[in-house]
């Protein structure tokens, strides 16, 4: 009896399931966002876009990865792609409408984040509207 006693929250404990994975970050949208920008900005060869657009996507990445729980079996955005395939056919028209969408998404997530993401989003916004001043 005092065994069935000692071992009764082990098998409580292995039956009962695994929490849900975390729901995904909203940065990952900015993330991808950024990477295609940099895509597309290669393929129109505007060289400082991309490279700008690039580090957008890297540093929101590693806020990312730093905020999300590392749960086994879940993915966390480093396991997606670093980079984008560019475009066929790209023209600086689409870079441009690119920028100006990714600049209203960031600026739209600023008050909705948390303070310490905010400086990170609000900067990735400014940055996309300075692309878009020096495409002009």
């Amino acid at each position: 009896m005092l065994l069935a006693v000692a071992t009764a929250p082990l098998a409580v404990a292995c039956t009962t399931p695994p929490p849900p994975p975390p729901p995904p970050d909203v940065l990952e949208d900015l993330v991808r966002a950024a990477r295609s920008d940099a895509a597309l900005a290669t393929a129109v060869g505007a060289v400082e876009t991309a490279a700008a657009r690039t580090e957008h996507a890297t540093r929101l990445a590693a806020e990312v990865d730093r905020a999300t729980p590392k749960v086994p079996t879940t993915s966390s955005s480093s396991a997606t792609p670093t980079s984008v395939a560019p475009p066929a056919g790209a023209t600086r028209e689409q870079l441009v409408m690119a920028l100006r969408a990714a600049q209203k998404q960031a600026a739209d997530l600023v008050p909705t984040v948390p303070t310490h993401r905010a400086g990170l989003v609000a900067s990735v916004s400014a940055g996309c509207a300075s692309l878009l001043e020096a495409l002009s």
